[in-house]
């Protein structure tokens, strides 16, 4: 089995050509710039992982978690640029990115590999005035019994050892909707599983909370990987 681990809104850069449309910066400073905390998870993991990958270019540009047809491809600073610099944002940022993602998982399935891909998020904890009643959502495809296996393994392992968090399926979103892991779903069939981690932002406050949170999921990740050979 090989883990690869990613994350694709650990900031919220803007490279300089396109800041002019970012004069007031206060939004990318927010849950709608970055996944706050989610690249402070990705680094405590990373020793876990085979492979990783993270970028930290705000999802306000370009969404690397959308497919090219989404209409949250391009944010509302973004989707009015002409479509020569739409293509220039694609090429120099989403292909690259996501390309570079596939063929590595692609290498470990044609070496026989089973994959196990680790999308890492964040969540605001209010949204719209609705309060999220969750610490951590784990998103799969509900359809595939090995991901939802392997959600409820690793449900049961981080309650063992923390029984007060608050951990949902599928929530704040469905696994199957629009994003990284849906598509590559479709490219690997087989020998792929693809789930998402979403903790809520109330962790991302660098205290107590935050590194309990990081240890017990470094714990059960290594946990699953070592005692895991398929699923």
């Amino acid at each position: 089995m090989k883990l690869v681990l990613t994350c694709e809104h650990g900031g919220n850069d803007i490279p300089n050509a396109y800041k002019n449309q970012f004069m007031d910066t206060t939004v990318l400073k927010t849950h709608r710039g970055l996944d706050l905390g989610a690249l402070d998870l990705f680094e405590h993991l990373k020793p876990l992982a085979d492979a990783s990958f993270y970028r930290t270019t705000s999802r306000l540009l370009v969404e690397l978690n959308r497919s090219l047809f989404s209409r949250q491809l391009f944010s509302e600073f973004s989707k009015n640029f002409p479509q020569t610099i739409k293509r220039e944002i694609l090429a120099k940022y989403y292909v690259p990115y996501r390309t570079e993602v596939e063929h590595k998982i692609a290498e470990y399935i044609k070496a026989k590999q089973q994959v196990i891909h680790l999308s890492l998020h964040s969540f605001t904890p209010e949204l719209n005035g609705d309060l999220r009643n969750a610490d951590i959502g784990l998103l799969f495809d509900s359809r595939n019994k090995k991901e939802q296996e392997f959600c409820k393994k690793m449900k049961d392992t981080l309650l063992q050892q923390k029984p007060n968090f608050s951990i949902r399926f599928n929530y704040p979103y469905l696994g199957k909707a629009d994003g990284f892991t849906t598509f590559l779903r479709k490219q690997f069939p087989t020998d792929y599983l693809g789930i998402e981690i979403e903790v809520n932002q109330k962790f991302t406050d660098k205290n107590s909370m935050e590194l309990e949170l990081k240890d017990t999921m470094y714990k059960t990740i290594d946990g699953l990987k070592l005692k895991s050979q398929s699923f």
